[in-house]
């Protein structure tokens, strides 16, 4: 039986075709299950989930305001990866340019600092999506 995560953010698309494409095809998420005829799809990446949903004019979405690209502002989705090398291969080979290059950063999380290789693209709508491969956990030095 599949899971349901306790908070699985969904995404208002302009065409889910092109956002499958991305999320699927170039991140790797696998569909835990579509409805095709409601424009809307349930995406799974080793428990990281999402959901996508096509936006219909006058079909009742529950939207704040009016929607202007890029999607999502202020907002970026940390999702971690076992290892981010071979998405960064998917969408070189496709020519999908990056947000943030990658990079190593370490941020201090109590007495320690956690590790992760990442890096930020655009999804088609624009919403920022941020790819972590951990890299552990080291004492904080205080400078």
């Amino acid at each position: 039986m599949f899971t349901r995560n306790p908070l699985v953010p969904e995404l208002i698309v302009t065409h889910l075709g092109a956002s499958l494409a991305f999320w699927v095809d170039q991140l790797g998420f696998d569909i835990a299950y579509q409805r095709p005829e409601d424009g809307f799809a349930y995406l799974d990446l080793h428990g990281a989930q999402i959901m996508l949903e096509q936006y219909e004019p006058g079909a009742g979405q529950w939207l704040t305001a009016p929607l202007q690209q890029p999607f999502g502002r202020g907002i970026n989705l940390q999702i971690d990866v076992p290892a981010v090398a071979p998405i960064l291969q998917r969408l070189s080979q496709i020519r999908l340019p990056l947000f943030r290059d990658v990079e190593d950063a370490w941020y201090r999380a109590g007495d320690v600092e956690a590790g992760q290789r990442q890096f930020i693209v655009q999804d088609p709508d624009g919403y920022l999506v941020r790819l972590v491969e951990r890299l552990g956990e080291r004492p904080f030095k205080q400078a």
